[in-house]
């Protein structure tokens, strides 16, 4: 197939499953000979600087508080250097300001991806705006089916397609857990090597719901003396939840890694991996748990069902309910001949329908008119 240039417009390059996807599609467009560059609505973000050590070209418009009109502006002056592109938005905010930088710009192809759920009641001038903005979007794609049956039945539309094209991750990076690794993570918590090791990867930010989850493992670690809980990731939440670590109880059995390089590495010394969240599209987190062959429980919400399949691979619970986070957790520690069981399954599922090249593939189709 013939090369292609594709600008990535996203609201920046922050660390999160939204932005590491970005990433990595880029990564692997340019290995199929793709031209790639991004735009950032705010600004650059803390792996802007990954993308640009290769030479591609990340700019930042710097977006105000408020409707920018200024932001609009100068997103269109970079468009217009390569008014000949495939323009892939991420999320609602930026599909709405690259359409109005690009208004009658001569675009290959307008592609948005909606990497959350959406709202059961879409309300306020941003939805509005974004729903309106998708009348001349070529196509919408969301990263879960149960997101596109809800865009269907709200009667979204666009001008082309609305499909459903889930995540994908490198599977190459992530081997199976073991018990060296385990070890190895054990003592670098200052755990006993026999310690029941619960961790979760994600922003600390309300949408993921980590203070749930922390007021659950207080429950948890009555019930199981031996358990700690390992939580990797940062965000402007860590000392309200720290301190409600410690007002727990639980301050010495609770291990705040921070943001960590070596994610793959420390999800191979877990035993249960666990994801709290309010809100989720489909999450990379839990593909890297099944990748990790981890048993996994997680809240039901958005796309976790697709990947979290109950008494299979793992336990899913309501969501902003500690006490059946909590029992979950306890009901699948108690079986504990079944962890690895649990843990194969989520691994082979994953490596028939989770890999990054099916998701590639996918946006190159996406990217060429019919």
């Amino acid at each position: 197939m013939s090369a292609l240039d594709i600008t990535h417009f996203v609201e920046n390059l922050e660390r999160g499953g939204l932005e590491r996807v970005v990433i990595e599609l880029i990564r692997a467009q340019r290995e199929r000979g793709h031209h790639c560059r991004v735009i950032c609505l705010f600004q650059h973000g803390k792996l802007a600087p990954e993308l640009q050590a290769q030479g591609i070209d990340v700019q930042a418009v710097g977006k105000q508080a408020g409707f920018d009109f200024g932001a609009v502006g100068r997103a269109r002056r970079l468009l217009l250097r390569h008014p000949r592109t495939v323009l892939h938005t991420h999320n609602g905010m930026s599909n709405y300001y690259a359409g109005l930088a690009s208004w009658r710009l001569p675009l290959l192809r307008r592609v948005n991806t909606y990497h959350s759920m959406p709202p059961e009641r879409a309300s306020g001038r941003a939805e509005w705006l974004y729903r309106t903005s998708l009348r001349h979007t070529d196509v919408l794609a969301a990263v879960s089916e149960l997101a596109r049956r809800r865009f269907v039945e709200q009667g979204v539309t666009t001008r082309g397609q609305l499909v459903t094209v889930p995540n994908g991750i490198q599977l190459e990076r992530f081997a199976p857990a073991d018990r060296e690794r385990h070890a190895w993570l054990a003592a670098e918590l200052g755990a006993p090597p026999d310690a029941l090791l619960l961790g979760t990867v994600g922003r600390l930010h309300p949408a993921k719901d980590q203070a749930n989850l922390i007021r659950a493992f207080t429950t948890v670690g009555h019930a199981q003396p031996r358990a700690r809980l390992v939580l990797v990731g940062d965000g402007a939440l860590r000392l309200e939840l720290e301190q409600l670590a410690a007002a727990g109880g639980m301050a010495g059995r609770i291990h705040f890694l921070g943001d960590r390089d070596d994610v793959a590495g420390l999800l191979r010394g877990l035993d249960l991996f666990v994801l709290s969240s309010r809100t989720e599209g489909y999450s990379m987190a839990l593909l890297e748990a099944c990748a990790s062959a981890l048993p996994i429980v997680a809240t039901d919400v958005g796309g976790n069902s697709e990947i979290v399949r109950e008494g299979i691979n793992g336990r899913l619970v309501r969501a902003e309910d500690s006490a059946a986070l909590a029992q979950g957790i306890i009901d699948v520690l108690a079986v504990p001949e079944r962890l690895p069981e649990m843990g194969r399954a989520g691994r082979e599922w994953v490596m028939g329908r989770g890999s990054f090249r099916a998701m590639a593939d996918a946006y190159d189709g996406l990217y060429r008119p019919a």
